[in-house]
């Protein structure tokens, strides 16, 4: 019976960091020899450059950094390790995105990916050729097929493996995650393997990256398509499993299946991902924001305290005229229960110098959401400051609702570096409040128990300029997400009125999107790398 030692590599690669990610790859490979024979170690796609590297491809010293990983990746393989693992290659004028069989000390197999993905947030197509053939390699005496990532989504190149002779198929991913992908992923992969009678070791990165988060969650089904291993979500680590080679195929051991995690367990989990890497990754000191009652920035100083530790959030209050004293008082508590350092600086003054300036300019009109606006600069004014003079990035605190409509100011809430609740919409900012709240209390009740506010005037509430939040959020997600018509909307149920209405103020605010910060993803069609729509344009509203 022949047998392989697999390690599943589920690192946290960083972009652009080859020396590191090398150095990384190394010292998984040297502990995995001090604990099993031959060991055959997966890494994710790409790993070398991290991923995705964007533009750094175009630049001319990639081929230098790729070549010079290997190179120091070889020359440390002392042992008798197989090392499986991603990078960019270029031949000729020709950039592939490629993965290697390293065995003592030699490049034994390389593969091209031979599906290219070119839609939602992937670009492939505009820095890679595609591979157009199957590779299959011995590794210790099993038949071993290489894949990447995309190609596990399209028959071909699984099949064509498999009628190369391959016995089982190694699928190397830097798969991002959205809400249910993972199942997405098992039924998927146990249809390639029962389609083609071959079992598929999938392993995937883990990890924050601008606004991508990579949940990691390597699996392996055999080949009746069945799940018999799988690792966590949303943690690095190296998981062990034998793959044991008999008459009857092979089997597997060694791993059990992590218990999956439910929908809003998984949603916070990458948030609080994606804002630890963004924040660790760019090296900022810490975080600020402004904590102003409400359940949006409520939701946010949370994760940033699971992301950071309280030491390394900032929390300020910036009350005004038409502040509820519940606001103020909430603010205070909830920074009282975290533990974090909290200020309460009011906009009042800086506000009447504003006034008392534009007081010829504004002569003769009304007040309008001009003077409301000015609040919120001024509160991104002090954000900014404090952000410059202390070095911590200023986290925004938007949800997609308000984000989709305009329900912002520029230069105002807008203002910061990154918006954990980007890809959020309401209806889930209560539901992830509720659920943050039931592992410990962190969020005082009436912040969530309130109509939401942005309190800029007298008795202001949300839902007296918007639908109410359930039905913005379903006329959003038909949209923005799936991409119906106006009259397709309303066919499924929807008030005309408000639908023409969102619609209208969806496309109106596509200019202040794009200049609003980055945030996570969480969604299958996010506001920014995936929905890419023009500011300027004849295009007819809602069709």
């Amino acid at each position: 019976m022949t047998s392989l030692n697999i390690l599943m590599v589920q690192m946290n690669t960083q972009v652009g960091d080859f020396e590191g990610n090398t150095a990384r790859v190394i010292a998984a490979m040297e502990r995995a020899q001090e604990q099993a024979a031959s060991p055959v170690l997966v890494f994710p796609e790409l790993t070398l450059s991290g991923y995705p590297p964007e533009d750094l491809l175009l630049r001319p010293s990639v081929e230098l950094r790729v070549n010079q990983s290997l190179r120091t990746i070889c020359e440390a393989m002392t042992g008798d390790a197989w090392v499986v693992l991603g990078y960019p290659r270029r031949e000729g004028i020709a950039l592939y995105n490629a993965a290697a069989v390293l065995h003592r000390g030699e490049i034994v197999a390389e593969y091209h990916k031979q599906c290219l993905p070119n839609y939602q947030v992937f670009d492939e197509k505009r820095y890679f050729q595609p591979g157009d053939s199957p590779c299959v390699v011995d590794i210790a005496g099993v038949r071993v097929g290489l894949t990447i990532c995309e190609d596990i989504w399209e028959p071909g190149p699984v099949r064509d493996a498999a009628r190369a002779g391959a016995e089982l198929v190694l699928n190397l991913n830097s798969s991002p995650y959205h809400r249910g992908k993972r199942v997405e992923r098992w039924e998927l992969v146990a249809e390639r393997a029962r389609s083609n009678s071959c079992p598929i070791v999938y392993v995937n990165q883990v990890g924050g990256q601008d606004e991508l988060v990579f949940d990691g969650g390597s699996f392996v089904v055999d080949a009746g398509g069945e799940l018999v291993a799988a690792a966590p979500n949303f943690v690095e680590g190296e998981y062990w499993l034998q793959a044991a080679q008999s008459d009857a195929g092979i089997g597997f051991s060694g791993l059990d299946v992590a218990s999956p995690l439910d929908e809003l367990e998984a949603v916070w989990q990458a948030l609080v991902l994606g804002l630890r890497d963004y924040v660790n990754k760019n090296r900022f000191r810490g975080v600020v924001l402004g904590l102003s009652g409400g359940i949006d920035s409520a939701l946010t100083l949370v994760a940033a305290v699971e992301a950071l530790g309280p030491e390394r959030v900032e929390a300020v209050m910036m009350p005004f005229r038409y502040t509820a004293q519940m606001s103020v008082e909430d603010a205070a508590e909830q920074s009282r229960m975290l533990g974090v350092k909290h200020k309460v600086i009011s906009i009042e003054p800086m506000y009447e110098a504003f006034m008392a300036g534009l007081q010829e300019e504004f002569a003769g009109t009304r007040v309008d959401t001009t003077e409301q606006n000015l609040q919120a600069r001024c509160r991104g004014v002090l954000l900014m400051s404090i952000s410059n003079k202390k070095g911590l990035l200023v986290l925004t605190t938007g949800n997609k609702s308000e984000l989709a409509v305009g329900y912002s100011t520029l230069y105002g809430d807008m203002a910061g570096g990154f918006d954990v609740l980007k890809d959020v919409p309401k209806t889930l900012v209560f539901e992830l409040a509720r659920y943050r709240n039931s592992l410990r209390p962190s969020i005082p009740q009436r912040v969530i128990d309130r109509p939401p506010s942005a309190e800029l005037a007298p008795d202001q509430r949300d839902e007296d300029n918007l639908p109410p939040y359930p039905v913005l959020d379903r006329i959003l997600e038909l949209y923005v997400e799936q991409d119906c018509s106006a009259s397709a909307i309303i066919a499924a149920g929807l008030d005309p009125e408000q639908v023409h209405r969102v619609l209208r103020l969806v496309d109106l605010n596509e200019y202040k999107r794009r200049q609003a910060p980055i945030g996570v993803r969480i969604s299958r069609r996010g506001f920014g790398r995936d929905r890419r729509y023009p500011i300027t344009s004849a295009w007819s509203l809602g069709d």
